[in-house]
């Protein structure tokens, strides 16, 4: 995955738009580094990440206090981000 996935600040619609090119341009340029290259398993990958995201929240990011129980542009980002390597 490119760092600049990981480097770019979501905060608002327009930066989703920036992020959302992004992986896009990631996944035709590096989709066989994709845990799920494919809708199917993205689309599971995603429920399930986002089943486990506050403990994603808490484990990593313990100093920002996010409740993934109030949705944000960068949760949503996040949401994508792991689901291209969500097991």
């Amino acid at each position: 995955m490119s760092d600049k996935l990981y480097d770019l600040k979501v905060t608002d619609k327009n930066s989703f738009i920036e992020f959302l090119e992004l992986l896009h341009e990631d996944f035709k340029s590096n989709k066989a580094s994709w845990e799920n290259p494919d809708l199917e398993s993205f689309l599971e990958a995603m429920i399930r990440y986002t089943e486990d995201i506050q403990g994603y929240y808490d484990n990593i990011k313990p100093q920002e206090n996010i409740d993934a129980e109030i949705p944000t542009w960068s949760q949503f980002a996040d949401i994508l981000r792991g689901a291209i390597v969500y097991e």
